[in-house]
């Protein structure tokens, strides 16, 4: 029982730590505009992630595009790696390292958002849709775990859990997530 307590309470004790960073509340208030601007111009969101981080970015990618908490349209966000015959023919014909950035170069358009998902924040996939990402207009956004890694220099935002635990990071992550998806949801919605 202690180790289920013990889990619990780092969640509860990271928790605290980010709440009380202005900075990065200011970073999320940030994020929130962007993409609330991008919707406002017809842009869309496009997530990325490998592993526990690919599953919070559909995760969030369906609350956007499906429904957060309020009844309303739909708005147009998407995972780099939802059609497994791309991402299967990429890393075949390629190579993996390249499947988001070739999705980028496909999908990706001036003014849209890139969120990358990576406790890392070295994902070698994302660095290089974060790099297409930038040479096409995009805005780009990490949530990465302590450092940052590569994607602290890549992206306009990067989103700092202060962690190098990757299950309470992921866990964060989502939380902030969340919040971003709820908040751009009532800025475009909350008076409908």
């Amino acid at each position: 029982m202690n180790k289920i307590v013990k889990r619990i309470q780092e969640l509860s004790t990271l928790a605290n730590l980010i709440s009380n960073d202005s900075e990065l509340i200011q970073q999320i208030n940030s994020v929130i505009e962007v993409m609330s601007d991008a919707y406002r111009n017809g842009k869309k969101t496009i997530f990325c992630g490998n592993g526990g981080s690919a599953a919070e970015a559909q995760h969030l990618a369906a609350e956007l595009s499906g429904k957060f908490l309020l009844e309303r349209k739909p708005l147009p966000a998407e995972v780099c790696h939802a059609n497994s015959s791309f991402v299967t023919a990429v890393s075949n014909d390629y190579d993996y390292t390249l499947v988001y950035n070739r999705h980028i170069e496909a999908f990706g358009n001036k003014g849209d958002v890139l969120i990358g998902l990576s406790t890392s924040g070295t994902s070698e996939n994302i660095v290089k849709a974060f790099q297409t990402a930038k040479e096409k207009g995009l805005t780009t956004v990490s949530f990465t775990g302590n450092t940052g890694g590569l994607l602290n220099e890549l992206a306009d935002f990067c989103i700092k859990v202060p962690s190098e635990n990757v299950p309470r990071i992921q866990e964060i992550h989502l939380l902030m997530g969340h919040i971003i998806c709820e908040k751009v949801e009532q800025s475009l919605f909350g008076n409908e």
